[in-house]
């Protein structure tokens, strides 16, 4: 497996469906913001809608962070409108929906699985300077948390705010930091 953390994200054009709208969206415009790109293996399936409906539910919590999401499939932009609209679930989503029919998307990121031209259960967050900070990729039938990704942009929002402090295990925003010395050195 490829180093993910700090990884620079690659160069990418893709059609999305928004909001009744049909947009280009590239690398390019998703510099200057934390971005989050939630990979799902298809439209029209079983555990993904429950997924994005999770992320629909929580999308104001990403916008007030500062957090833009693309969802990505390889289905065709196309087809996330024929989902969208037909979907009660799906119909909840503000963010973009990325099609991704040649897996161009997909194989840079690595969560491509070839002998399906599907993508795997992959979670990537994206800093401002366009580096990856969060990653999580999980099995096909393993749903993923909102609000467990909400606490880790948190965190990574943090310690890129306060270079030399580093957030424990559970951390919650507000509570106390780790500050690494040699003073805690087999102390925790």
């Amino acid at each position: 497996m490829s180093r993910y953390i700090d990884s620079e994200l690659k160069p990418f054009s893709a059609k999305a469906y928004q909001s009744g709208d049909f947009l280009d969206i590239s690398n390019t415009d998703v510099l200057g913001k934390w971005a989050v790109f939630f990979f799902y293996p298809a439209d029209f399936t079983f555990v993904c809608p429950t997924e994005l409906g999770d992320l629909a539910d929580n999308y104001e919590a990403f916008q007030k962070l500062g957090v833009e999401v693309y969802s990505v499939s390889t289905d065709t932009h196309f087809t996330h409108k024929a989902w969208h609209d037909t979907s009660e679930t799906i119909r909840k989503i503000q963010f973009p929906m990325i099609g991704d029919p040649t897996g161009t998307i997909t194989r840079n990121f690595g969560v491509m699985i070839e002998e399906e031209g599907i993508a795997d259960r992959g979670t990537f967050v994206v800093d401002p300077q366009g580096r990856i900070q969060i990653v999580e990729i999980t099995a096909g039938g393993i749903g993923r948390d909102a609000g467990e990704l909400l606490r880790k942009i948190k965190a990574a929002q943090y310690i890129a705010a306060h270079p030399g402090e580093v957030c424990p295990a559970k951390w919650q925003e507000g509570e106390e930091t780790l500050a690494p010395s040699l003073d805690l050195i087999g102390k925790i």
